[in-house]
């Protein structure tokens, strides 16, 4: 495990590498809630519907992926003290082409254009390209490797492997397959992306973050050491499986096997995370630690789902319970964890950013710099994570009754993702704030410092 003492401070990208990822991926989830509003019931129906591809890659590419993407080029260089090359032109150039192609996969999905389709395809293969081999040459310049440092590198692999399959399935939009082989890597993407992708990503950070952040105790070394290995390489194998499955040369049980491995892999995570939490140091409330918990309770939800699938499947449909799995992974795991992650990952950046900027142009005690609490305050997060919870609550109830639930879903994600977007500019508006405050005493130190020399100069002719 790393302290916070050996955090590489210094190896930081600009802020604003991270920070357009983060200002920009609330407003995907705001698309998202307009578009239950438009559509209703026909956003829930299946999840082979337009509107819920749609629907599902605004959230997974346009919010999960964009925080992820500004999270993983802060992170690497803080935790393993080796940069992203270039941060400045990957991060606009990723952020540039992962937006446009968002926008251009959703506009396909649900108006059938095939062109678009294909523009969608070299906008995100290119974003996440780039992303990807950048992320690897600080990964390989990386001289002391620890568990986080190999989390993300497999959750890179994980998300290369998830984009390939992605940009398959995208192609036969345009080129068409056998239904067949289009619900067999369907389901791979989706498995790579939530549990591989995601989960590793999320697991490896937590190992460092959650007993920084949240004053836990540490989790265990078995389950630091070994977990995030073996569940990536019970995700290639279970990979292989589910393919060699598609041709018919071998029975499903064996996938289904090391697919009950990996779930149990990561039930086991979620029932660590809220035993440490449990046991933190500091009693006292906060949000962070409520969209955690969410998070870890949605995963054990989600296995419940999977493993006792035929009785679900009787007393709910099969298609209601393939999306209630699905939303609790998404939504109920993966939305709440990073959101959460938000609100001490953006105050933790704008408060060493600008210690460091101050220290290195003023020295100590010259400006005072707001606390975590003061950049984000707990009400304002306590807000949205209200309307978090009533989001979860109208899901399930939208998905069990499509017809009356589902706008009111939509107005809630809107109202959500506003909160979000505006405790974020918030933060942000108040790091401008600072720093633009360094910036006008540091210059004006500088020109106290030009002054005094020439009058010293002065002095010195006089003399002579």
């Amino acid at each position: 495990m790393i302290g916070q003492a050996s955090l590489s401070l210094d190896q930081a990208p600009p802020i604003s590498v991270p920070f357009r990822f983060f200002l920009t991926a609330p407003l995907f989830i705001f698309c998202a809630g307009l578009l239950l509003l438009i559509y209703g019931q026909d956003a829930l129906v299946s999840r082979w519907s337009p509107v819920t591809l749609a629907l599902t890659h605004l959230i997974t590419l346009g919010f999960l992926a964009s925080v992820m993407c500004g999270a993983v080029m802060q992170i690497l260089p803080v935790l393993a003290g080796s940069a992203v090359p270039a941060s400045l032109w990957v991060s606009r150039a990723v952020h540039l082409l992962l937006t446009a192609g968002v926008i251009l996969l959703v506009s396909a999905f649900l108006f059938s254009l095939s062109p678009w389709m294909g523009l969608a395809m070299l906008s995100l293969g290119s974003a996440f390209s780039i992303f990807v081999v950048a992320v690897a040459i600080a990964l390989w310049r990386v001289k002391i490797t620890n568990e986080t440092v190999i989390g993300i590198s497999v959750a890179i692999a994980a998300l290369s492997i998830t984009v390939v399959l992605g940009l398959i399935l995208a192609g036969s939009f345009i080129w068409p397959i056998g239904y067949g082989y289009i619900h067999t890597l369907t389901d791979s993407h989706m498995g790579w992306g939530v549990l591989g992708w995601i989960g590793l990503l999320v697991m490896g950070v937590a190992y460092q973050v959650v007993p920084m952040f949240q004053m836990t105790p540490e989790y265990p070394v078995w389950m630091v050491k070994y977990l995030t290995r073996s569940l990536f390489a019970a995700c290639l194998l279970w990979g292989l499986l589910t393919i060699t499955h598609s041709f018919s040369l071998i029975s499903p049980l064996w996938a289904d096997c090391w697919l009950l491995l990996m779930a149990l892999g990561y039930l086991s995570f979620a029932v660590m995370t809220l035993s440490v939490q449990k046991r933190r140091r500091r009693r006292l409330p906060d949000v962070t630690l409520k969209f955690w918990r969410i998070g870890m309770f949605s995963q054990i939800a989600a296995f419940v789902l999977w493993l006792w699938g035929p009785f679900w499947a009787e007393v709910i449909g099969e298609q209601a319970r393939l999306l209630l799995l699905g939303g609790c992974l998404i939504i109920g795991f993966a939305l709440s964890v990073i959101n959460g992650m938000l609100y001490k990952i953006l105050p933790f950046l704008s408060w060493f950013h600008l210690q460091h900027r101050s220290i290195a142009l003023l020295g100590f005690g010259c400006v005072k710099i707001p606390n975590m609490k003061e950049f984000l305050p707990d009400r304002l997060a306590k807000q949205q994570y209200i309307f978090h919870l009533l989001v979860l609550t109208l899901f399930v109830m939208a998905v069990l009754l499509p017809e009356f639930f589902s706008r009111p879903l939509g107005l809630a994600v809107c109202l959500s993702s506003l909160l979000l977007e505006y405790n974020l500019i918030q933060a942000v508006v108040r790091y401008q704030k600072i720093n633009s405050e360094i910036s006008t005493k540091s210059n004006a130190k500088d020109e106290m410092s030009i002054a005094e020399m020439s009058r010293m100069r002065g002095m010195n002719g006089t003399s002579a």
